[in-house]
């Protein structure tokens, strides 16, 4: 008979396991946390969940046997890693130029701000964040792509992501990535089945677990760094740091690594 301690050690096992192959700078993490900073509540939480359910889903394909199926089909995995390459470098591209080119992305976080009920502004001293400022008319001083897809409401005033323009690139970040399917389905598949047949799935139940916690609290507990994306400077720095990510992530995809 399974004591609760049986089922603690396996979980907190694959807990540990998860957490440390899932805390690290990567695309997916990267983007969760720009919509953090930048989308609204719901968007947020769209995207968390979606992060989520696809390792979990991965995770448990893994312990399936899935993995195994994966490794026989390279030729499956060299078509996600060209597509995966070509998406990442283009996004890489046009995060460079939000660098390069900053626009009003602190006035929209405030304006998004306020609907959500979030004070970013306090303690802000006059033109921190454009508040104060006269904002500009209609679609003036937004370069084309600043936002990305889906970030202008129908008359030209600015907003965040969209719903389906979050959740498609996050889709995409997340299953056009070969090393997805390489660390959760072959690896953490591999791991749990090692455990034997009684502490594989509590093990899986950890692993789970530890992919909810972490992309809820990046996602959620990304918002509260909303006060300092108050500032331009911290985009154009915060969007240098995405392309960089993008750009070697690309690079890695397309030449193999």
């Amino acid at each position: 008979m399974t004591t609760p301690l049986d089922a603690l050690l396996p979980a907190l096992s694959g807990l540990g396991t998860g957490l440390a192959l899932i805390v690290a700078i990567g695309v997916q993490n990267t983007y969760l946390l720009r919509l953090a900073v930048s989308a609204r509540l719901g968007v947020v939480a769209v995207a968390v969940a979606v992060c989520a359910l696809s390792d979990a889903a991965l995770i448990i394909a893994g312990v399936l046997g899935v993995g195994a199926v994966v490794e026989r089909v390279p030729a499956a995995l060299l078509v996600i890693r060209f597509v995966g390459a070509a998406f990442l470098l283009t996004y890489g591209v046009l995060a460079a130029r939000r660098a390069l080119r900053p626009s009003g992305e602190a006035i929209r976080l405030d304006e998004r701000a306020a609907e959500d009920g979030v004070p970013v502004s306090a303690g802000a001293g006059p033109g921190a964040h454009g508040l104060e400022a006269a904002p500009a008319s209609r679609g003036e001083g937004v370069p084309p792509g600043r936002a990305g897809l889906g970030d202008r409401r129908p008359g030209g005033d600015p907003a965040g992501p969209t719903m389906p323009a979050a959740v498609l690139t996050m889709l995409v970040f997340t299953w056009a990535n070969p090393h997805v399917y390489l660390d959760t389905l072959v690896f953490l598949g591999s791991v749990a089945n090692q455990q034997g047949v009684d502490d594989r799935w509590w093990w899986t139940v950890g692993a789970v677990a530890a992919s909810c916690l972490w992309f809820g609290a990046l996602g959620f507990g990304g918002r509260l760094l909303r006060p300092l994306f108050a500032k331009p400077l911290t985009w154009r720095v915060f969007d240098a740091l995405v392309a960089v990510v993008m750009l070697a992530f690309g690079l890695a995809l397309l030449l193999g690594a």
